[in-house]
C-alpha cells in the first residue's frame, strides 16, 4: 500500500489566526461544521468543531508543534469518514484510520506529520464469493457476497443508505476492495468497500439487549460491578 499525500477537492483557503495546543482558529475560511481541513504548510489533518462569524475553530488530530499564525488552512469539503471492507480486522490504526504498519514501513518508527494512507489496502486482492443471485431484489443490508478475511467470514452488504434494486451483475473471483463486484439494473455499482461518515451511526433494525452475565469468579467484580457478555 502506497503512502499518499492527502489529495482532495479544496475550496478557498483561510489563514491561521490562533493556536492553542490541538485547537486552532482560522479566519476567511469557507467551511461548514465537521468539514475536514488541512492545517498549515504540513497539511495537518483537522476537523471544524465550531464557527463563530469569521472565526473557524478547528480540532487538529496531529501534533501542532511548529505551526504559526499566518500559515494557510484549506477545506477539503469532505466529512471525516472511514473505509469499511475486507482488511479492516487485520489492521492496526490510529484515531483517524491511518494504518500504522504501513506508515512504519515507509517512514520508520518516527512518522512524519501531514501524511496519510488509505484505511484499507487498495492493491491487495480478496476472493469474493457471491451470495446474491442475478435478478434478486436486494435491500439495504442485504448480503451481496462473502470474503474469507480471517477465520471470520466478512459479509459484503449493500450499504444501509442505498435504495433497493435488482441485481444485474454479480461477480466471482479475486478483486481489490474498490473494484466493482455488483451492478444493479438501474446502473448502480458497488465494490466490496464502503466509505462511512464517522459521525453518522450505522443503522440497525433492532438492538438486542445482552442477557448472559460474564462471570469472572471474582466476588467483588461479579457482585458490585456485574457486566453482560456482549454489553
Amino acid at each position: 500500500m502506497e503512502v499518499k499525500e492527502k489529495k482532495t477537492k479544496e475550496t478557498k483557503q483561510g489563514v491561521l489566526k490562533r493556536i492553542a495546543g490541538p485547537v486552532v482558529t482560522a479566519v476567511n475560511l469557507d467551511a461548514h461544521m465537521y468539514d475536514v481541513v488541512k492545517v498549515g504548510k504540513e497539511e495537518l489533518m483537522g476537523e471544524v468543531i465550531k464557527i463563530e462569524g469569521n472565526n473557524v475553530i478547528i480540532q487538529v488530530y496531529e501534533d501542532t508543534s511548529g505551526i504559526r499564525p499566518g500559515e494557510p488552512v484549506s477545506n477539503t469539503g469532505l466529512s471525516l469518514a472511514v473505509e469499511l471492507g475486507p482488511g479492516l480486522l487485520t489492521s492496526i490504526y490510529d484515531g483517524i484510520q491511518r494504518p500504522l504498519s504501513v506508515l512504519v514501513d515507509k517512514m520508520g518508527n518516527f512518522i512524519q506529520r501531514g501524511v496519510s494512507a488509505p484505511g484499507l489496502s487498495h492493491e491487495k486482492k480478496w476472493t469474493f464469493k457471491p451470495v446474491a443471485k442475478v435478478g434478486q431484489t436486494v435491500e439495504p443490508g442485504a448480503i451481496l457476497g462473502e470474503v474469507q478475511e480471517t477465520n471470520i467470514v466478512h459479509k459484503v452488504m449493500l450499504p444501509p443508505n442505498a435504495k433497493p434494486g435488482k441485481v444485474k451483475v454479480i461477480k466471482s473471483g479475486d478483486f481489490t476492495v474498490d473494484e466493482i463486484v455488483c451492478v444493479l439494473e438501474d446502473g448502480r455499482e458497488y465494490p466490496m468497500m464502503q466509505r462511512w461518515p464517522v459521525r453518522v451511526p450505522r443503522p440497525v433494525k433492532e438492538k438486542l439487549n445482552p442477557t448472559i452475565p460474564l462471570i469472572t469468579g471474582q466476588r467483588i467484580l461479579d457482585g458490585l460491578f456485574p457486566i453482560a457478555k456482549g454489553g
